[in-house]
């Protein structure tokens, strides 16, 4: 018998504002990430998740159970995972003798799955080998792709699409330059994407604009793509559609230039010259002969548009 589907109203105002939370909003809060374990993994493929966890933190959460998932045959399980915890990004940890330390990244789009990319992870080194100081948790990082192939291959293209919305957090408008202390390097070498994290450091140079260095942090590992599950185009630009009320309404006549100063054109209709007051000093009043020819030109219009007159005398038309 099929199943009726009924949509059960919430009974309680903690529940109304859940079910409010998880609707689209204008203003999204930063995307929450689920890591998922397999049935199966190994030790390197768990640490490394933990380390990508750990610089998500506290836009992630860590599932602490084994689940018998495999996301290239039936993705249902994670969709279901995503919606009950709001994530709609993810990462799946598995590991067996065809494709040893898999780590797959994916996104989902309302409930349904979107993109999702399967890498195998090598020259893994994880966050505690690396004896240096760390960045705090929650900062913003920068997001370096380095390759051609990422503006010239769909594929590549995708994956950097889906990278950075894996690692960019929330939207800002302004980042102020101590800000600035995490960097995430990815480069496209052949069918391998290295990943390298980096903790900028602020040195003295002499003058108002400090000297960069860089000084990696970890994790450090090489992720070999080996299977994707790309969305089609449509279904990719509905996903990117931005609603009305963001749309910047382009305003007429207002432009800005190079500098950023707003200029404005205005439009003015012909002005009569000959009927505005300019001469307000008596050295710019009319002279006698600009006032009789004033006079006379005046009189010529008057009489070119009076109807003429027309009389008889003696059987003799004059006007």
């Amino acid at each position: 018998m099929p199943v009726i589907q009924r949509i059960v109203k919430p009974t309680s105002h903690r529940g109304k504002r859940a079910i409010l939370k998880k609707e689209p909003q204008l203003f999204e809060d930063a995307k929450q990430t689920l890591c998922i374990k397999g049935a199966s993994t190994s030790q390197l493929v768990t640490d490394c998740m933990k380390d990508l966890y750990d610089l998500k933190k506290p836009d992630a959460q860590m599932m602490q159970k084994k689940n018998d998932i495999r996301p290239f045959e039936d993705v249902t399980r994670i969709e279901q995972f995503c919606q009950k915890l709001n994530s709609p990004l993810f990462m799946f940890a598995s590991h067996n003798k065809k494709r040893p330390h898999n780590l797959v990244m994916g996104r989902v789009f309302e409930h349904t799955l979107l993109d999702m990319v399967e890498f195998g992870v090598e020259n893994y080194k994880s966050l505690k080998e690396f004896k240096v100081g760390k960045i705090s948790t929650g900062t913003k990082p920068i997001l370096i792709f380095n390759g051609e192939v990422f503006e010239n291959n769909h594929e590549f293209g995708r994956i950097r699409n889906l990278l950075v919305d894996m690692f960019q957090r929330e939207v800002v408008g302004k980042v102020r330059l101590q800000g600035l202390e995490h960097v995430l390097s990815f480069t496209a070498v052949d069918n391998k994407i290295l990943l390298r994290s980096y903790r900028i450091q602020l040195k003295k140079s002499g003058t108002r604009i400090p000297r960069i260095e860089l000084e990696e942090i970890g994790p450090r590992m090489d992720l070999e793509i080996r299977r994707t599950k790309l969305a089609a185009d449509d279904l990719f630009k509905q996903a990117c559609k931005k609603p009305k009320e963001l749309k910047v309404k382009k305003k007429k006549n207002i432009s800005k230039n190079t500098l950023g100063t707003t200029l404005g054109r205005i439009h003015i209709g012909a002005q009569k010259l000959n009927s505005i007051q300019t001469r307000k000093m008596k050295g710019l009043k009319k002279t006698v002969a600009e006032r009789k020819a004033e006079r006379k030109r005046k009189s010529l219009e008057a009489d070119a548009t009076s109807p003429k007159k027309i009389r008889i005398s003696n059987g003799n038309v004059t006007d």
